[in-house]
């Protein structure tokens, strides 16, 4: 009786933490899908093929986890010990998986910071506010109240503002400013009426901040972000792989108790009865 409360107690305790592992999962799966296939976000535009394994990684992590947590779930329920062998040898190999994630993300740090910089310099050069990049520029620049890199003098760095051959940045894009009235014609604004409408819009107020703390903090955030997934997923799998070890165990010993009780007693042929 003992040993079935256990193994009723283990089988709950497997069960809550895999629908646990595989929801973090999902969440590592989706995290994926974001990084390899959207660009909502300077994540997404970064040139970087460290961030590309990365996501590919995760991508396949949850969709494993998906194929590994009904193994477990069908191993637990019925009782196959063959079940829940491969489901800790999986479990074993996506460990493996996400320490290699973990690391790749650790090490190459410095580099995505750089990664970082360069696409900003580059969006700033090839800067004309239709493309999505330039939205995201935009974006970042007017939620975060901050303009160019290092400060609103990097637009001179761009290839039109360039072709104005101007020394001072009195042209901006319109999200450096506070506020703004855009041309119809031109993502361009200036604080100087000979350089209004039609030609640009009106801004007040530009910001002299740079960008460059926001993206920095941007970076650091997303990393920790995916880290933290990555290190509570795999403690998860560490517990479920105990938990897995002793219902195995309990598991077998329970059958070899049924198998014992099934087994008649053999009796020698020239024992006598207690009437006789």
């Amino acid at each position: 009786m003992k040993l079935e409360v256990e193994i009723m107690l283990l089988d709950y305790c497997f069960k809550l933490f895999i629908h646990m592992f595989l929801y973090l999962g999902l969440g590592l799966c989706g995290i994926g899908v974001v990084i390899v296939f959207f660009r909502v976000s300077l994540l997404n535009v970064l040139p970087s093929e460290e961030l590309q394994i990365v996501g590919v990684g995760l991508l396949l992590i949850g969709g494993v986890a998906l194929v590994v947590c009904i193994v477990g779930c069908v191993g637990a329920e019925k009782e196959k010990r063959v079940l829940l062998l491969v489901f800790m040898g999986f479990i074993i190999i996506l460990v493996l998986g996400q320490l290699f994630v973990t690391l790749l993300l650790l090490l190459n740090r410095d580099k995505l910071e750089q990664t970082v910089d360069d696409t900003v310099d580059q969006i700033i050069v090839q800067y004309r506010g239709s493309n999505r990049d330039d939205r995201l520029m935009d974006k970042v620049q007017n939620y975060d109240e901050c303009c160019g890199k290092m400060g609103p003098a990097d637009w001179l760095k761009n290839s039109y503002i360039q072709s104005l051959n101007l020394t001072d940045p009195d042209v901006l894009p319109c999200s450096c400013f506070k506020s703004y009235s855009r041309s119809d014609d031109s993502p361009w604004c200036s604080e100087l009426r000979n350089f209004t409408a039609p030609l640009f819009g009106r801004g007040n107020s530009s910001y002299v901040q740079g960008c460059k703390p926001k993206f920095s903090n941007w970076l650091q955030e997303n990393i920790m972000t995916i880290l933290g997934f990555d290190v509570s997923v795999m403690l998860i799998q560490v517990i479920l792989i105990v938990i897995t070890v002793y219902l195995y165990r309990d598991l077998g010993r329970n059958a070899a108790l049924k198998k014992a009780d099934k087994e008649p007693l053999d009796e020698p042929e020239d024992a006598v009865t207690y009437g006789e």
